[in-house]
């Protein structure tokens, strides 16, 4: 199953400077917010947007299971963007994993937003997370 997708924006470019951002030429938190938002109106709830050093990321709980939407740049662009699904582990030792399958609508609802949303194109999924 796609859990990965890049796309072309400009809608997202930071509005502050690079020495504000959570490392040099690493953005996202503008595109965790619309993702927010946007998934909020179809009736996805996540969390408020949280920052690790790679970039942001959104919580989403199905039932006892937790999954991060991970938003960034791709490294090196202002308006190349990745947003991918990863499961979080839980249990002894990490072993209970959720089924990428509990988040397919959630996957479904990202991709109706980027199809139409004016200002996304280039829009290519794969199975690859970074």
């Amino acid at each position: 199953m796609n859990t990965s997708v890049q796309f072309n924006s400009d809608i997202f470019k930071p509005f502050l400077s690079d020495e504000a951002q959570v490392n040099p030429e690493c953005f996202g938190a503008e595109l965790a917010w619309w993702l927010t938002k946007e998934l909020a109106t179809r009736s996805f709830e996540t969390s408020y947007p949280n920052y690790e050093d790679w970039g942001w990321f959104i919580e989403y709980l199905i039932d006892d299971n937790e999954f991060w939407l991970c938003c960034g740049n791709i490294q090196g662009t202002a308006n190349e963007w990745q947003i991918y699904l990863e499961p979080k582990a839980k249990g002894f030792f990490g072993r209970k994993v959720p089924k990428v399958e509990l988040a397919k609508s959630l996957l479904a609802a990202i991709d109706s937003l980027l199809i139409e949303t004016e200002d996304i194109s280039n829009i290519r999924w794969s199975t690859q997370s970074a």
